[in-house]
Protein backbone atom coordinates (compact mmCIF):
# COMPACT_ATOMS: atom_id res chain seq x y z
CA UNK A 1 0.00 0.00 0.00
CA UNK A 2 1.33 3.73 -0.83
CA UNK A 3 0.51 6.52 1.73
CA UNK A 4 -0.02 9.34 -0.49
CA UNK A 5 -0.89 12.62 0.76
CA UNK A 6 -4.70 13.42 0.79
CA UNK A 7 -5.69 14.77 -2.22
CA UNK A 8 -2.64 13.46 -4.04
CA UNK A 9 -5.08 11.81 -6.91
CA UNK A 10 -8.23 11.61 -7.93
CA UNK A 11 -10.79 8.72 -8.37
CA UNK A 12 -9.52 9.37 -12.40
CA UNK A 13 -6.50 7.14 -11.63
CA UNK A 14 -2.96 7.33 -13.57
CA UNK A 15 -2.32 10.34 -15.40
CA UNK A 16 -0.62 9.62 -18.71
CA UNK A 17 3.09 10.89 -18.79
CA UNK A 18 2.20 13.08 -22.50
CA UNK A 19 0.24 14.93 -19.94
CA UNK A 20 2.81 16.37 -17.72
CA UNK A 21 3.94 20.08 -17.55
CA UNK A 22 7.08 19.26 -17.32
CA UNK A 23 7.95 17.14 -19.92
CA UNK A 24 10.39 19.42 -21.41
CA UNK A 25 12.75 18.02 -18.69
CA UNK A 26 12.75 14.47 -20.24
CA UNK A 27 12.47 10.85 -18.63
CA UNK A 28 14.65 9.92 -16.60
CA UNK A 29 17.18 6.73 -17.18
CA UNK A 30 18.86 4.84 -15.14
CA UNK A 31 21.99 6.83 -15.44
CA UNK A 32 20.56 9.90 -14.38
CA UNK A 33 17.84 9.06 -11.69
CA UNK A 34 19.57 9.57 -8.23
CA UNK A 35 17.23 7.41 -6.66
CA UNK A 36 18.11 4.10 -5.14
CA UNK A 37 16.76 1.72 -7.41
CA UNK A 38 16.32 4.62 -9.64
CA UNK A 39 16.67 2.55 -12.80
CA UNK A 40 14.07 0.00 -12.65
CA UNK A 41 11.62 1.46 -14.52
CA UNK A 42 14.13 2.55 -17.26
CA UNK A 43 15.72 -0.91 -17.33
CA UNK A 44 12.04 -2.31 -17.86
CA UNK A 45 11.43 0.68 -20.64
CA UNK A 46 8.91 2.99 -19.07
CA UNK A 47 9.16 6.67 -17.51
CA UNK A 48 7.97 8.57 -14.91
CA UNK A 49 6.41 11.44 -14.40
CA UNK A 50 4.77 13.55 -11.80
CA UNK A 51 1.62 16.27 -12.94
CA UNK A 52 2.62 19.68 -11.86
CA UNK A 53 -1.35 19.98 -11.27
CA UNK A 54 -1.30 17.23 -9.05
CA UNK A 55 -0.45 18.80 -5.24
CA UNK A 56 0.20 15.75 -4.01
CA UNK A 57 3.41 14.78 -6.70
CA UNK A 58 2.07 11.43 -6.94
CA UNK A 59 4.07 9.28 -9.40
CA UNK A 60 3.03 7.61 -12.08
CA UNK A 61 5.05 4.48 -14.18
CA UNK A 62 3.87 3.22 -17.38
CA UNK A 63 5.20 0.65 -19.76
CA UNK A 64 6.55 -1.25 -17.50
CA UNK A 65 8.05 -5.07 -18.12
CA UNK A 66 4.54 -6.67 -17.82
CA UNK A 67 2.53 -3.56 -19.30
CA UNK A 68 0.52 -2.43 -16.30
CA UNK A 69 0.65 1.39 -15.21
CA UNK A 70 -0.22 0.86 -11.11
CA UNK A 71 -1.19 4.05 -9.95
CA UNK A 72 -0.09 5.70 -6.48
CA UNK A 73 -3.17 6.86 -5.60
CA UNK A 74 -4.36 5.35 -2.24
CA UNK A 75 -4.88 2.00 -2.34
CA UNK A 76 -2.33 1.64 -5.20
CA UNK A 77 1.46 0.11 -5.01
CA UNK A 78 4.35 1.11 -7.07
CA UNK A 79 7.13 -1.18 -8.77
CA UNK A 80 9.39 1.46 -7.17
CA UNK A 81 10.43 1.17 -3.80
CA UNK A 82 12.78 4.08 -3.38
CA UNK A 83 11.50 7.43 -2.09
CA UNK A 84 11.72 10.54 -4.76
CA UNK A 85 15.24 12.11 -3.91
CA UNK A 86 13.60 15.59 -4.63
CA UNK A 87 13.10 17.65 -1.57
CA UNK A 88 9.81 18.95 -2.93
CA UNK A 89 8.26 15.61 -4.02
CA UNK A 90 7.28 14.52 -0.65
CA UNK A 91 5.16 10.88 -0.61
CA UNK A 92 2.39 12.26 1.63
CA UNK A 93 1.52 11.07 5.38
CA UNK A 94 2.20 8.00 4.70
CA UNK A 95 5.35 8.21 3.83
CA UNK A 96 6.93 5.87 0.91
CA UNK A 97 5.63 2.61 0.38
CA UNK A 98 8.02 -0.75 1.59
CA UNK A 99 10.36 -2.61 -0.94
CA UNK A 100 8.11 -5.32 -2.41
CA UNK A 101 9.01 -9.16 -1.82
CA UNK A 102 12.22 -9.83 -4.00
CA UNK A 103 13.46 -6.29 -4.79
CA UNK A 104 16.78 -5.60 -4.43
CA UNK A 105 17.65 -3.28 -1.60
CA UNK A 106 19.65 -0.40 -1.58
CA UNK A 107 23.00 -1.31 -1.00
CA UNK A 108 24.19 -0.03 2.11
CA UNK A 109 26.50 3.42 3.07
CA UNK A 110 24.43 4.97 -0.53
CA UNK A 111 25.58 8.38 -0.85
CA UNK A 112 23.11 11.04 -1.70
CA UNK A 113 26.37 13.77 -1.47
CA UNK A 114 29.13 14.49 0.02
CA UNK A 115 29.88 14.63 4.02
CA UNK A 116 27.56 11.62 4.94
CA UNK A 117 26.46 8.12 4.31
CA UNK A 118 23.28 6.12 4.67
CA UNK A 119 24.79 3.05 6.84
CA UNK A 120 22.95 -0.38 7.14
CA UNK A 121 21.60 0.94 10.14
CA UNK A 122 20.29 3.48 8.96
CA UNK A 123 18.72 1.66 5.89
CA UNK A 124 17.13 0.01 8.66
CA UNK A 125 16.13 2.47 10.42
CA UNK A 126 14.27 3.99 7.87
CA UNK A 127 12.10 0.85 7.19
CA UNK A 128 11.28 1.39 11.05
CA UNK A 129 10.13 5.19 9.95
CA UNK A 130 7.94 3.90 6.62
CA UNK A 131 6.59 1.50 8.90
CA UNK A 132 5.21 4.48 11.53
CA UNK A 133 4.19 6.44 8.46
CA UNK A 134 1.93 3.77 7.66
CA UNK A 135 0.24 3.13 11.18
CA UNK A 136 0.09 6.92 11.36
CA UNK A 137 -1.59 7.35 8.06
CA UNK A 138 -3.66 4.31 9.35
CA UNK A 139 -4.79 6.44 12.16
CA UNK A 140 -6.25 9.23 10.03
CA UNK A 141 -7.57 6.92 7.70
CA UNK A 142 -9.78 5.39 10.45
CA UNK A 143 -10.56 9.08 11.68
CA UNK A 144 -11.48 9.53 8.21
CA UNK A 145 -13.78 6.17 7.69
CA UNK A 146 -15.45 6.76 11.14
CA UNK A 147 -16.49 10.10 10.74
CA UNK A 148 -18.08 9.20 6.98
CA UNK A 149 -19.61 6.35 8.74
CA UNK A 150 -21.03 9.08 11.81
CA UNK A 151 -22.20 11.29 9.29
CA UNK A 152 -24.26 8.50 7.61
CA UNK A 153 -25.47 7.02 10.63
CA UNK A 154 -26.38 10.69 11.63
CA UNK A 155 -27.76 11.59 8.39
CA UNK A 156 -30.03 7.83 8.88
CA UNK A 157 -31.57 9.12 12.35
CA UNK A 158 -29.62 6.96 14.18
CA UNK A 159 -29.10 9.07 16.99
CA UNK A 160 -27.71 11.67 19.06
CA UNK A 161 -24.48 9.10 19.31
CA UNK A 162 -23.41 9.61 16.05
CA UNK A 163 -22.86 13.41 16.24
CA UNK A 164 -20.54 12.91 19.48
CA UNK A 165 -18.60 10.49 17.20
CA UNK A 166 -18.64 12.46 13.99
CA UNK A 167 -17.16 15.35 15.90
CA UNK A 168 -14.19 12.83 17.62
CA UNK A 169 -13.53 11.66 14.45
CA UNK A 170 -13.48 15.56 12.50
CA UNK A 171 -11.32 16.75 15.13
CA UNK A 172 -9.20 13.55 15.18
CA UNK A 173 -8.64 14.09 11.29
CA UNK A 174 -8.09 17.79 11.97
CA UNK A 175 -5.05 17.06 14.44
CA UNK A 176 -3.58 14.16 12.33
CA UNK A 177 -3.42 16.65 9.18
CA UNK A 178 -2.01 19.61 11.62
CA UNK A 179 0.62 17.31 12.98
CA UNK A 180 1.29 14.91 9.35
CA UNK A 181 2.27 18.50 8.29
CA UNK A 182 4.23 19.86 10.86
CA UNK A 183 6.25 16.54 11.31
CA UNK A 184 6.68 16.80 7.24
CA UNK A 185 7.80 20.48 7.34
CA UNK A 186 10.84 19.83 9.27
CA UNK A 187 12.46 18.00 6.65
CA UNK A 188 10.79 18.17 3.21
CA UNK A 189 7.96 21.20 2.04
CA UNK A 190 4.37 19.49 2.26
CA UNK A 191 2.77 18.70 -1.17
CA UNK A 192 5.65 20.01 -2.51
CA UNK A 193 4.25 23.49 -2.02
CA UNK A 194 6.47 26.38 -1.63
CA UNK A 195 5.02 27.11 2.04
CA UNK A 196 7.23 29.62 3.77
CA UNK A 197 9.00 27.95 6.75
CA UNK A 198 8.93 24.26 5.64
CA UNK A 199 11.36 22.08 4.71
CA UNK A 200 13.06 23.58 7.96
CA UNK A 201 16.21 21.23 8.22
CA UNK A 202 17.40 21.37 4.25
CA UNK A 203 17.19 24.95 4.19
CA UNK A 204 18.59 25.79 7.59
CA UNK A 205 20.73 23.59 7.41
CA UNK A 206 23.52 25.75 8.28
CA UNK A 207 21.71 28.37 10.84
CA UNK A 208 21.44 25.34 12.56
CA UNK A 209 25.10 24.27 12.98
CA UNK A 210 25.95 27.62 13.56
CA UNK A 211 23.66 27.73 16.69
CA UNK A 212 24.79 24.16 17.83
CA UNK A 213 28.40 25.44 17.73
CA UNK A 214 27.07 28.94 19.79
CA UNK A 215 24.93 25.98 22.15
CA UNK A 216 27.93 24.06 22.46
CA UNK A 217 30.09 26.87 23.05
CA UNK A 218 28.23 28.32 25.62
CA UNK A 219 26.77 25.37 27.65
CA UNK A 220 29.66 23.16 27.56
CA UNK A 221 32.93 24.68 26.83
CA UNK A 222 32.92 27.69 29.34
CA UNK A 223 35.41 27.53 31.90
CA UNK A 224 32.47 27.40 34.86
CA UNK A 225 31.26 24.48 33.28
CA UNK A 226 34.64 22.52 32.90
CA UNK A 227 36.27 23.53 35.98
CA UNK A 228 32.78 22.51 37.88
CA UNK A 229 32.58 19.15 36.19
CA UNK A 230 36.59 18.29 36.69
CA UNK A 231 36.17 19.43 40.16
CA UNK A 232 33.53 16.55 40.59
CA UNK A 233 35.82 14.09 38.43
CA UNK A 234 38.25 14.40 41.41
CA UNK A 235 41.29 13.73 38.60
CA UNK A 236 43.87 14.21 41.67
CA UNK A 237 42.17 10.98 43.57
CA UNK A 238 41.56 8.59 40.80
CA UNK A 239 45.19 9.27 39.22
CA UNK A 240 47.08 8.39 42.33
CA UNK A 241 44.83 5.28 43.28
CA UNK A 242 45.40 4.03 39.44
CA UNK A 243 49.45 5.06 39.65
CA UNK A 244 50.07 3.24 43.24
CA UNK A 245 48.43 0.17 41.74
CA UNK A 246 51.92 -1.72 40.44
CA UNK A 247 50.76 -3.05 37.56
CA UNK A 248 49.33 0.34 35.94
CA UNK A 249 53.13 1.74 36.86
CA UNK A 250 54.38 -0.96 34.80
CA UNK A 251 52.01 -0.08 32.23
CA UNK A 252 52.75 4.04 32.06
CA UNK A 253 56.75 2.63 32.74
CA UNK A 254 56.40 0.81 29.49
CA UNK A 255 54.50 3.59 27.46
CA UNK A 256 56.72 6.37 28.67
CA UNK A 257 59.87 3.96 27.55
CA UNK A 258 57.71 3.42 24.02
CA UNK A 259 57.20 6.93 23.12
CA UNK A 260 60.92 7.84 24.11
CA UNK A 261 62.09 5.13 21.52
CA UNK A 262 60.04 6.48 18.83
CA UNK A 263 60.72 9.96 19.54
CA UNK A 264 64.78 9.24 19.33
CA UNK A 265 64.22 7.10 16.39
CA UNK A 266 62.37 8.90 13.95
CA UNK A 267 64.55 12.02 15.09
CA UNK A 268 67.16 12.50 12.32
CA UNK A 269 70.62 12.68 14.07
CA UNK A 270 72.07 15.38 12.09
CA UNK A 271 69.39 17.73 12.69
CA UNK A 272 70.15 17.38 16.33
CA UNK A 273 73.76 17.12 16.39
CA UNK A 274 73.95 20.31 14.77
CA UNK A 275 70.92 21.88 17.23
CA UNK A 276 72.88 20.92 20.16
CA UNK A 277 76.27 21.79 18.92
CA UNK A 278 74.78 25.40 17.88
CA UNK A 279 73.14 25.75 21.47
CA UNK A 280 76.19 24.64 23.79
CA UNK A 281 79.04 26.51 21.36
CA UNK A 282 76.17 29.82 21.29
CA UNK A 283 76.07 28.86 25.18
CA UNK A 284 79.83 28.77 25.70
CA UNK A 285 80.65 31.92 23.78
CA UNK A 286 77.82 33.79 25.46
CA UNK A 287 79.57 33.46 28.55
CA UNK A 288 82.67 34.45 29.49
CA UNK A 289 84.44 32.18 31.66
CA UNK A 290 87.56 33.72 33.29
CA UNK A 291 85.68 34.78 36.43
CA UNK A 292 83.78 31.39 37.02
CA UNK A 293 87.39 29.85 36.60
CA UNK A 294 88.85 32.28 38.84
CA UNK A 295 86.32 32.08 41.91
CA UNK A 296 86.56 27.97 41.59
CA UNK A 297 90.18 28.22 41.10
CA UNK A 298 90.45 30.21 44.80
CA UNK A 299 88.38 28.37 46.26
CA UNK A 300 90.75 24.73 45.34
CA UNK A 301 93.65 26.67 46.49
CA UNK A 302 91.91 27.75 49.90
CA UNK A 303 90.93 24.37 50.58
CA UNK A 304 94.45 22.65 49.35
CA UNK A 305 92.94 20.75 46.48
CA UNK A 306 95.44 21.26 44.32
CA UNK A 307 98.09 19.12 46.47
CA UNK A 308 97.04 16.17 45.51
CA UNK A 309 97.83 16.97 41.81
CA UNK A 310 101.13 18.19 43.29
CA UNK A 311 101.88 15.29 44.93
CA UNK A 312 100.82 13.54 41.72
CA UNK A 313 103.10 15.26 39.38
CA UNK A 314 106.32 15.98 42.18
CA UNK A 315 106.07 11.56 42.41
CA UNK A 316 105.98 11.28 38.45
CA UNK A 317 108.83 13.85 37.99
CA UNK A 318 110.87 11.82 40.50
CA UNK A 319 110.67 8.12 39.43
CA UNK A 320 110.87 9.64 35.83
CA UNK A 321 114.48 11.05 36.40
CA UNK A 322 115.41 8.15 38.53
CA UNK A 323 114.74 6.31 35.22
CA UNK A 324 115.83 8.84 32.78
CA UNK A 325 119.31 9.47 34.19
CA UNK A 326 120.82 9.70 30.78
CA UNK A 327 119.04 11.62 29.42
CA UNK A 328 118.81 14.43 32.10
CA UNK A 329 122.95 14.02 31.74
CA UNK A 330 122.89 14.18 27.44
CA UNK A 331 120.79 17.51 28.02
CA UNK A 332 123.23 19.01 29.98
CA UNK A 333 126.08 17.89 28.38
CA UNK A 334 124.36 19.20 24.76
CA UNK A 335 124.00 22.71 26.00
CA UNK A 336 127.62 23.28 26.90
CA UNK A 337 129.82 25.12 25.32
CA UNK A 338 132.23 23.34 22.51
CA UNK A 339 135.29 24.61 24.12
CA UNK A 340 134.87 22.66 27.39
CA UNK A 341 136.54 19.75 28.37
CA UNK A 342 134.09 16.73 27.90
CA UNK A 343 134.99 15.20 31.75
CA UNK A 344 134.08 19.05 32.72
CA UNK A 345 130.79 18.58 31.18
CA UNK A 346 130.10 15.43 32.70
CA UNK A 347 130.91 16.69 36.23
CA UNK A 348 128.60 19.53 35.59
CA UNK A 349 125.79 17.33 34.07
CA UNK A 350 125.92 14.63 37.57
CA UNK A 351 125.99 17.59 39.79
CA UNK A 352 122.79 19.58 37.78
CA UNK A 353 121.19 15.47 38.15
CA UNK A 354 121.65 15.56 41.56
CA UNK A 355 120.44 18.41 42.63
CA UNK A 356 117.87 18.09 40.16
CA UNK A 357 116.89 14.98 41.37
CA UNK A 358 117.21 16.27 45.43
CA UNK A 359 115.08 19.15 44.61
CA UNK A 360 111.92 17.21 43.38
CA UNK A 361 112.18 14.53 46.56
CA UNK A 362 112.08 17.21 48.78
CA UNK A 363 109.63 18.80 47.26
CA UNK A 364 107.59 15.51 47.13
CA UNK A 365 108.52 14.89 50.60
CA UNK A 366 107.89 18.13 52.47
CA UNK A 367 104.88 19.49 52.58
CA UNK A 368 105.69 23.01 53.38
CA UNK A 369 108.97 23.04 50.55
CA UNK A 370 109.13 26.93 49.54
CA UNK A 371 108.56 25.90 45.83
CA UNK A 372 104.89 24.34 47.13
CA UNK A 373 104.16 27.66 48.80
CA UNK A 374 105.67 29.37 45.80
CA UNK A 375 102.99 27.71 43.65
CA UNK A 376 100.46 28.07 46.20
CA UNK A 377 100.86 31.91 45.97
CA UNK A 378 101.01 31.96 42.34
CA UNK A 379 98.18 30.30 41.83
CA UNK A 380 96.21 32.39 44.21
CA UNK A 381 97.62 35.06 42.10
CA UNK A 382 96.34 34.06 39.15
CA UNK A 383 92.98 33.14 40.21
CA UNK A 384 92.89 36.98 41.47
CA UNK A 385 93.41 38.23 38.17
CA UNK A 386 91.35 36.30 36.65
CA UNK A 387 88.03 37.51 38.59
CA UNK A 388 89.40 41.33 38.44
CA UNK A 389 92.50 41.57 35.76
CA UNK A 390 90.85 42.36 32.53
CA UNK A 391 93.69 42.18 30.12
CA UNK A 392 93.96 38.38 31.70
CA UNK A 393 90.41 37.85 31.17
CA UNK A 394 90.45 38.72 28.16
CA UNK A 395 93.47 36.27 26.95
CA UNK A 396 91.39 33.76 28.60
CA UNK A 397 88.44 34.62 26.19
CA UNK A 398 90.52 34.60 23.36
CA UNK A 399 91.89 30.97 24.50
CA UNK A 400 87.99 29.68 24.85
CA UNK A 401 87.00 31.30 21.17
CA UNK A 402 90.42 29.39 19.99
CA UNK A 403 89.13 26.02 21.27
CA UNK A 404 85.60 26.41 20.13
CA UNK A 405 86.54 27.01 16.66
CA UNK A 406 89.18 23.62 16.08
CA UNK A 407 87.54 21.11 14.64
CA UNK A 408 88.33 18.66 17.22
CA UNK A 409 86.08 20.06 19.97
CA UNK A 410 82.95 20.82 17.71
CA UNK A 411 83.90 16.65 16.38
CA UNK A 412 83.86 16.21 20.96
CA UNK A 413 80.66 18.05 21.01
CA UNK A 414 78.53 16.78 18.17
CA UNK A 415 79.48 13.20 19.82
CA UNK A 416 77.67 14.38 22.71
CA UNK A 417 74.02 13.71 21.24
CA UNK A 418 75.31 10.50 19.75
CA UNK A 419 76.34 9.26 23.21
CA UNK A 420 73.14 10.45 25.17
CA UNK A 421 70.91 8.86 22.67
CA UNK A 422 72.74 5.42 22.76
CA UNK A 423 72.72 5.48 26.07
CA UNK A 424 68.98 6.29 26.52
CA UNK A 425 67.39 3.93 24.23
CA UNK A 426 69.68 1.27 25.99
CA UNK A 427 68.24 2.07 29.24
CA UNK A 428 64.72 2.83 27.66
CA UNK A 429 65.14 -0.94 26.08
CA UNK A 430 66.30 -2.48 29.04
CA UNK A 431 63.56 -3.57 31.71
CA UNK A 432 65.97 -3.31 34.63
CA UNK A 433 67.45 -0.27 33.03
CA UNK A 434 68.00 2.63 36.22
CA UNK A 435 65.98 4.57 33.87
CA UNK A 436 62.83 2.73 33.91
CA UNK A 437 63.32 1.20 37.63
CA UNK A 438 64.13 4.67 39.04
CA UNK A 439 60.44 6.07 36.54
CA UNK A 440 58.62 3.37 37.77
CA UNK A 441 59.83 4.05 41.47
CA UNK A 442 58.86 7.60 40.93
CA UNK A 443 55.25 6.77 39.76
CA UNK A 444 54.59 4.75 42.53
CA UNK A 445 55.52 6.98 44.63
CA UNK A 446 53.94 9.72 43.06
CA UNK A 447 50.66 7.54 43.56
CA UNK A 448 51.10 7.18 46.71
CA UNK A 449 51.68 10.48 48.01
CA UNK A 450 48.68 11.52 45.75
CA UNK A 451 46.45 8.99 47.25
CA UNK A 452 47.66 10.14 50.71
CA UNK A 453 47.89 13.82 50.80
CA UNK A 454 44.76 15.92 50.30
CA UNK A 455 46.79 19.25 49.51
CA UNK A 456 48.90 17.31 46.75
CA UNK A 457 45.63 15.79 44.89
CA UNK A 458 44.23 19.53 45.65
CA UNK A 459 47.22 20.50 43.71
CA UNK A 460 47.36 18.29 40.56
CA UNK A 461 43.01 19.41 40.24
CA UNK A 462 43.71 23.01 40.15
CA UNK A 463 46.83 22.19 37.47
CA UNK A 464 44.43 19.63 35.44
CA UNK A 465 41.42 22.66 35.67
CA UNK A 466 43.95 25.47 34.54
CA UNK A 467 45.26 23.39 31.84
CA UNK A 468 41.81 22.22 30.59
CA UNK A 469 40.46 25.68 30.90
CA UNK A 470 43.35 27.56 29.22
CA UNK A 471 42.47 24.99 26.45
CA UNK A 472 38.73 25.42 26.31
CA UNK A 473 38.85 28.93 26.63
CA UNK A 474 41.88 30.01 24.09
CA UNK A 475 40.41 27.13 21.27
CA UNK A 476 36.68 27.28 21.85
CA UNK A 477 35.96 29.30 18.69
CA UNK A 478 37.97 26.55 16.73
CA UNK A 479 35.85 23.83 18.37
CA UNK A 480 32.68 25.53 17.68
CA UNK A 481 33.51 26.17 14.31
CA UNK A 482 34.57 22.46 13.26
CA UNK A 483 31.14 21.92 14.40
CA UNK A 484 29.70 24.51 12.53
CA UNK A 485 31.74 24.12 9.29
CA UNK A 486 31.35 20.30 9.10
CA UNK A 487 27.66 20.98 9.35
CA UNK A 488 27.97 23.51 6.54
CA UNK A 489 29.95 21.05 4.18
CA UNK A 490 26.96 18.22 4.55
CA UNK A 491 24.57 17.89 1.84
CA UNK A 492 21.20 19.38 2.39
CA UNK A 493 18.99 16.42 1.46
CA UNK A 494 21.31 13.60 3.15
CA UNK A 495 21.49 15.75 6.39
CA UNK A 496 17.65 15.38 6.19
CA UNK A 497 17.62 12.02 5.14
CA UNK A 498 20.35 11.09 7.85
CA UNK A 499 18.32 13.34 10.61
CA UNK A 500 15.03 12.28 9.86
CA UNK A 501 16.40 7.95 9.78
CA UNK A 502 17.22 8.71 13.55
CA UNK A 503 14.26 10.66 14.61
CA UNK A 504 11.71 10.10 11.92
CA UNK A 505 10.16 6.91 14.09
CA UNK A 506 9.71 8.81 17.43
CA UNK A 507 8.08 12.03 14.95
CA UNK A 508 5.44 9.90 14.40
CA UNK A 509 3.98 9.09 17.49
CA UNK A 510 3.68 12.90 17.28
CA UNK A 511 1.14 12.10 14.58
CA UNK A 512 -0.30 9.33 16.34
CA UNK A 513 -1.24 11.73 19.33
CA UNK A 514 -2.51 14.08 17.52
CA UNK A 515 -4.99 11.92 16.26
CA UNK A 516 -5.87 10.59 19.46
CA UNK A 517 -5.84 14.07 21.39
CA UNK A 518 -7.56 15.45 18.68
CA UNK A 519 -10.51 13.96 18.65
CA UNK A 520 -10.88 13.76 22.33
CA UNK A 521 -10.58 17.86 22.43
CA UNK A 522 -13.04 17.32 19.74
CA UNK A 523 -15.66 15.10 21.89
CA UNK A 524 -14.91 17.49 24.72
CA UNK A 525 -15.60 20.81 22.71
CA UNK A 526 -18.75 18.95 20.90
CA UNK A 527 -20.08 17.70 24.31
CA UNK A 528 -19.67 20.91 25.98
CA UNK A 529 -21.06 22.73 23.26
CA UNK A 530 -24.11 20.10 23.34
CA UNK A 531 -24.88 20.87 27.00
CA UNK A 532 -24.55 24.91 27.20
CA UNK A 533 -26.60 25.00 24.03
CA UNK A 534 -29.57 22.75 25.60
Amino acid sequence: MTDAEPGATGPGGARKAGHDPRKAGGARDAGRDPRPGGGASSASGGTRSASASDPGGARQASASASGGTPSSGPGGTSPDPAPDSSPSSDPGPGGPPDPEPGAPAAPAGNRFGRGMALTAADEERRRGVRRMKLIATGFLLTATVVYALAKWAGASGAGAWSGYVAAAAEAGMVGALADWFAVTALFKRPLGLPIPHTAIIPTKKDVLGRSLGDFVGENFLSAQVVRTRLRAVGIGARAGAWLAEPDHADRVTEQAAAALRGALTVMRDSDVRAVVGEAITRRAEGVEIAPGLGRTLERIVTDGGHHRIVDLVCARGYDWLVAHDDSVMHAVQGGAPGWTPRFVDRRIGERVYRELVRFVREMRDMPQHPARQALDRFLGDFAGELRTDPDTRERVERLKRDLLARDEVQDLINSTWNAVRSTVVSAADDDRSQLRLRVRASLLGLGARMAADPALRAKVDGWVEEAAVYVVTTYRDEITSLISETVAGWDAEQTSRKIEAHVGRDLQFIRINGTVVGALAGLVIYAVSRLVGG
